[in-house]
């Protein structure tokens, strides 16, 4: 099943970051390059969120975390669920009427039997390959999580799973564009709001610096896409301002927190500074 392009006027959207792990402060940049760079040594954390878009009768998570176990185990912090990062916005999970799943990797697939009432939104050559022969081989398969990849068949299984394969219209106002690189069916994501188009970059770009040195994060399939992505990217978004990249500690810092909440920015304001 291929969600169709519509014609409908865009829903503008409110747009939320949530924070929901962390990695250890003193995790080595060197992690987060395929090539050495200059300050290979300098401590560079990872951050890891959801976002959730908020319009008309919708509400839209795009990307839906993963449980304590699952976020320790693999030596993370995890630091809250995001059912109550939704929950300090007022939504509760049965609201969610979508969940955009960016890539299958364990840090963006959790939690999906919490959300009884969503479509979920997968590419479908990320469907291949994390359920095909490419998980024969463990490098391939250590992104992913087996528990995780059955709740998407369960979902398939009960009629609440919808495959992309081009760039789509999720709903008015809410884009998917394949981009590949990191993961062979990785999409990031556009999202209408009250500053324009703001572009969710997910694993295309984990960090500012990787666009800015086009220097790879070294999780990938496919090096030629991910440098693609990367220029795609900064052609799809207005500004620099309107990239989102998927896990670097310094969004933090650049936009507005939501007034009585932890840990959820604001992602349709401007940033407090520009870059």
């Amino acid at each position: 099943m291929t969600c169709e392009k519509t014609s409908r006027e865009p829903t503008q959207f409110k747009l939320f970051m949530m924070l929901y792990a962390e990695s250890p402060a003193d995790r080595p940049a060197g992690h987060n390059f395929l090539a050495p760079i200059d300050f290979h040594d300098t401590p560079m954390p990872l951050d890891f969120f959801c976002w959730v878009a908020v319009g008309g009768d919708r509400v839209v998570l795009i990307d839906s975390g993963c449980d304590e176990k699952t976020c320790r185990t693999r030596g993370h912090t995890y630091l809250r669920s995001p059912i109550e990062g939704l929950a300090s916005l007022g939504i509760t999970p049965d609201r969610v009427t979508d969940v955009i799943v960016t890539h299958m990797h364990w840090d963006h697939l959790g939690n999906l039997p919490e959300f009884p009432n969503a479509m979920l939104h997968v590419h479908k050559a990320e469907m291949a390959h994390a359920t095909g022969c490419a998980m024969c081989h463990e490098p391939l398969r250590r992104p992913y999580d087996v528990d995780q990849v059955c709740d998407v068949i369960r979902a398939l299984y009960a009629d609440r799973a919808s495959f992309t394969e081009s760039i789509t219209d999720i709903v008015p106002g809410l884009r998917v564009h394949p981009v590949g690189g990191h993961a062979p069916g990785l999409q990031i994501v556009e999202v209408t709001t009250a500053r324009g188009q703001v572009v969710l970059a997910s694993d295309a770009m984990h960090f500012y610096q990787n666009g800015e040195l086009k220097n790879p994060y070294p999780v990938m399939v496919d090096m030629r896409e991910y440098l693609d992505g990367l220029k795609y990217l900064h052609a799809l978004a207005p500004s620099p301002d309107h990239i989102i990249p998927g896990h670097d500690p310094q969004l933090r810092s650049e936009y507005p927190e939501v007034p009585g909440t932890t840990g959820i920015w604001d992602l349709s304001l401007p940033p407090l500074a520009t870059k």
